[in-house]
């Protein structure tokens, strides 16, 4: 098999390595060891070539053992109080353990609303990368001191998948405290078998994955295998493996058949409308009538105002909205020429009445196909 796992990762160029809560911290808060020997693991790979971001949990938990807590609270404002207390302690452990190997690190906090400005995106993007062009690893986590759960991923599996699309990685690397995913729960099953190679996350595979949560962490196995299945769409391999494994990323790198490896499939699609589909804030909704739906669904058509029926929401042009039918299901999400109050207007009419409606023509479609992608497509 690793022969097989070598050719499959092949010679990745940029990876990420998401580290969970329950690799990093205990009940006595974060293991400056396992940090370290992280660290060292990371300096490996580095060594070989490979461009490293990181995303990391355990900012609470820091915060809880300087507090000198052991019940995590349920309070958003005592936890976001936690994680503004254990960040710094955090990403001091970081700075000291990849000092010895001379590396510099970054710390990027994000919340999901800053990915879903474009304009915010775009800027975090290129921050990225001129950090990875300087030789610096970022250490990227949710911003939870400022987070609430209206703008918040739920998790840093999802986060974690969003900027291996964004940033364009190779390998997606999901550490945890198990060896990776069972077929049955390991903790009630003694004989659960540890599937080693996954081609596609499907409900069969879903139903493998534990719920359960540490008192530490925020998602189970569940939340990791979504986070693949987004990677996957986007031509990106996963494994998850276990964290406290010595050297356990440089030695996957080199083709040890260590975790659960998951294959991507279909063909890649561009950043932006993986952007739309997992990252963007929608702004409003355009209900469509039937032919619309066939037009797009079936015929790969742009949105045209006269497929509009209905508008909600206050949206300027530029902003993605949510595209539902006349059942109120949702069909994609995309960018619109128009603002919401120009849409009310010219909803019903054909394309040529446009200029005499409005006064002016920016586009003849409300959504351009290239600005507009199917949810379909990602189930």
């Amino acid at each position: 098999m690793s022969v097989e796992r070598r050719e499959i990762l092949g010679q990745p160029k940029r990876i990420l390595v998401k580290v969970g809560s329950n690799v990093l911290t205990g009940p006595q808060g974060p293991k400056e060891d396992v940090i370290e020997r992280l660290c060292e693991d990371i300096a490996i790979v580095r060594s070989m070539g490979i461009e490293v971001i990181m995303v990391s949990s355990g900012a609470i938990s820091s915060g809880l053992r300087k507090m000198g807590l052991t019940i995590r609270p349920k309070e958003l404002s005592q936890l976001q109080a936690l994680a503004s207390i254990g960040q710094g302690a955090l990403m001091g452990m970081y700075e000291k353990g990849f000092e010895r190997w001379g590396i510099r690190v970054a710390q990027i906090l994000i919340t999901k609303e800053d990915l879903g400005s474009r304009k915010r995106y775009l800027n975090i993007i290129n921050t990225l990368f001129t950090l990875l062009h300087w030789g610096v690893i970022p250490i990227i986590n949710e911003n939870d001191t400022v987070a609430v759960e209206e703008i918040k991923f739920g998790d840093n599996d999802t986060l974690a998948a969003l900027i291996s699309i964004f940033t364009e990685c190779h390998l997606f690397v999901n550490l945890t405290s198990t060896e990776g995913l069972y077929d049955r729960d390991p903790k009630e099953f003694p004989d659960a078998r540890l599937v080693s190679l996954v081609e596609r996350v499907d409900k069969a595979v879903l139903s493998y994955a534990s719920k359960d949560k540490s008192l530490f962490g925020t998602g189970g196995m569940e939340s990791k295998l979504l986070a693949a299945k987004k990677v996957a769409m986007a031509g990106i391999p996963t494994v998850i493996a276990n964290g406290n494994k010595e050297r356990v990323v440089s030695r996957l790198l080199k083709g040890e058949d260590i975790g659960t490896l998951i294959l991507p499939f279909g063909q890649r699609i561009p950043k932006k409308k993986h952007w739309l589909a997992f990252g963007s804030y929608p702004k409003g909704v355009l209900m469509i009538d039937q032919g619309a739906e066939e037009a797009l669904l079936l015929n790969g058509k742009s949105l045209l105002p006269s497929g509009i029926s209905r508008v909600d929401g206050s949206f300027e042009r530029g902003d993605p909205v949510l595209i539902r039918n006349q059942k109120g299901e949702t069909l994609g999400v995309g960018i619109v020429n128009y603002k919401a109050a120009d849409l009310e207007k010219v909803m019903g009419k054909s394309s040529k009445e446009l200029e005499r409606v409005l006064g002016f023509k920016t586009e003849d479609e409300v959504i351009h196909r290239n600005n507009l992608v199917l949810i379909s497509r990602f189930k």
